[in-house]
């Protein structure tokens, strides 16, 4: 089970946020025990669209900040957040689960265990102890009931956010896809992703 309680989450900010890719509300929320938190990039009225275009967006200091090479996350939240930004509605939630949930250190770790060449990501994870993937969708299942929306078209490849979201009774009226061309860097991560998470990837 992906998504088993509500989290009592509390809205703790909210603000005008302009931004290359036009113009949002900007949302901070945590769930009621401060355990987790996360932000929501909000564009026009979701409540209001028959189905909001919606990415759930894992943090990827990494990649999203530092332009690593290593995942496609950097290219994904540009995309997203571009075809948000154009849409008449929807929502991007930034979830603080860095490296499918281990945390920024353990993630690094595990970058110096596929360095040796006998991990991938998702074995490296497991060899520290880990899930392969360690992320819950909680909080952002919440974050979309704030905003009043139910049904919703998702950018995503990943099927446990399919999962999560119908066990919450989100209706995924369509699934977008978000696919990053695989670089020399990219492919074997990328290859892990669809052979042993289940990614939904045309282009391996």
């Amino acid at each position: 089970m992906l998504y088993l309680r509500p989290m009592n989450t509390i809205k703790v900010a909210e603000a005008a946020f302009p931004t290359e890719f036009g113009d949002f509300r900007i949302y901070g929320f945590e769930s009621g025990d401060k355990s987790d938190s996360a932000v929501a990039l909000v564009k026009g009225n979701p409540a209001e669209s028959e189905a909001p275009l919606v990415r759930i967006h894992s943090q990827c200091l990494t990649g999203d900040v530092l332009a690593s090479s290593r995942c496609d996350c950097g290219a994904q939240l540009a995309i997203a957040q571009k075809a948000i930004g154009e849409a008449e509605s929807g929502i991007l939630i930034y979830q603080l689960q860095e490296g499918r949930g281990i945390g920024l250190m353990n993630k690094l770790m595990a970058y110096q265990l596929q360095d040796g060449g006998h991990h991938d990501t998702v074995t490296a994870n497991q060899h520290l102890g880990f899930e392969a993937d360690h992320r819950n969708y909680f909080l952002c299942i919440d974050i979309l009931r704030y905003f009043g929306v139910n049904r919703i078209h998702l950018m995503s490849n990943n099927p446990r956010k399919f999962e999560a979201l119908e066990e919450a009774g989100i209706v995924v009226a369509a699934r977008v896809p978000i696919e990053i061309p695989p670089t020399h860097e990219t492919e074997r991560y990328l290859l892990t992703k669809k052979a042993k998470l289940g990614h939904m990837l045309s282009t391996l």
